[in-house]
């Protein structure tokens, strides 16, 4: 009696014991990212990077937690993308002439007076030409998503003269974002290039360390630019963007449903963002006008000729290679 007892007391105690292990619930791995960048804080991509990962925090049950550290917080841009290939920072919204130290082709997009038009920037790289420079991404241990981040048109602004032709350029000192393309091509242009991280630029142009710089409308105002410069002349002289860039191995640390989540939103908000910058750099240039900055159009037909004359698109073709020009010229048509 005693041994039926203790048996059948042994049998509902195991099969107690497995039924608990049984609805435990498995612990999900959870991902704290940080997703780095140098726009500021209000600038439509941050914005819009912080409400994407708002949606990926609530998607994925709070297991993939992204935060964002806008205007330089995590060190200048050069810093910022080696700390993303380290590993020391998950994400990383780089532009691509500043990924060129790593992924040469990924400056093509600043390529002078290729893109008409901001959608023909669209069209190229969220098409073959991104495909591309996302490949050679990959190599680069970068995984990169598929839909480039606007910041828009280039233009000069100086606190010395209008500039309405090349010749309005010579001798005259620029910052230039650091990138051996956007460097060249003031070269070839001219001008007295420095090229200096956008966190010390504002100082620089204050005290006439540099005359002027060369950046989008929205830049100018977000970053107060206007205080120290006077002119703003319209060259729209290059296109640029940023990448969501992410770390490979951290990319391949996540589960694909996360990995889809993550695409997916940071896709979307790279659409949006675009949308709001358009309408931004509209709103952006009345602001400018009022704040007493002196606005002028550029005729491109001088400054095209002085880069033809100085062997610049010949020089870049053959750099980039013969696949990469086509995949561009399939958008813009022939280039020179």
């Amino acid at each position: 009696m005693t041994s039926k007892t203790s048996r059948g007391a042994f049998a509902a105690g195991t099969a107690a014991a497995f039924a608990s292990i049984a609805i435990q619930p498995v612990r999900a791995d959870t991902y704290s990212w940080k997703f780095a960048l140098d726009a500021t804080a209000d600038h439509p991509m941050n914005v819009r990077a912080v409400e994407a990962f708002a949606k990926i925090r609530k998607q994925t049950n709070g297991q993939l937690d992204i935060k964002s550290y806008p205007n330089n917080t995590l060190g200048n841009v050069t810093a910022m993308l080696t700390q993303v290939r380290s590993g020391a920072i998950e994400m990383h919204g780089g532009a691509g002439g500043v990924l060129d130290t790593v992924v040469p082709l990924a400056s093509i997009e600043n390529l002078a007076f290729a893109f008409p038009d901001r959608r023909t920037a669209f069209a190229a790289l969220d098409g073959d030409l991104g495909n591309e420079i996302r490949a050679r991404s990959l190599d680069a241990g970068l995984v990169t998503m598929d839909k480039i981040w606007e910041n828009g048109f280039r233009n000069v602004t100086n606190s010395l003269r209008p500039v309405r032709t090349v010749a309005d350029l010579d001798g005259m000192k620029l910052r230039v974002s650091p990138g051996r393309l956007r460097v060249d091509t003031f070269r070839a242009l001219g001008v007295a290039v420095t090229p200096l991280p956008s966190a010390e630029l504002y100082t620089a142009l204050q005290t006439r360390v540099v005359d002027g710089q060369e950046t989008p409308l929205v830049y100018v105002e977000t970053q107060h630019y206007f205080e120290v410069q006077k002119y703003a002349s319209l060259t729209r002289h290059m296109w640029s963007g940023w990448w969501t860039l992410v770390n490979q191995a951290k990319w391949n640390s996540l589960p694909p449903n996360l990995q889809q989540i993550l695409r997916t939103n940071m896709n979307e908000a790279a659409v949006l963002e675009r949308h709001d910058n358009e309408l931004l750099e509209e709103a952006v240039r009345d602001k400018l006008s009022r704040q007493g900055m002196l606005f002028n159009d550029v005729n491109p037909a001088t400054f095209k000729a002085k880069l033809v004359a100085n062997g610049y698109y010949t020089r870049w073709k053959a750099a980039f290679g013969d696949k990469a020009w086509d995949a561009m010229e399939k958008y813009t048509g022939k280039l020179a």
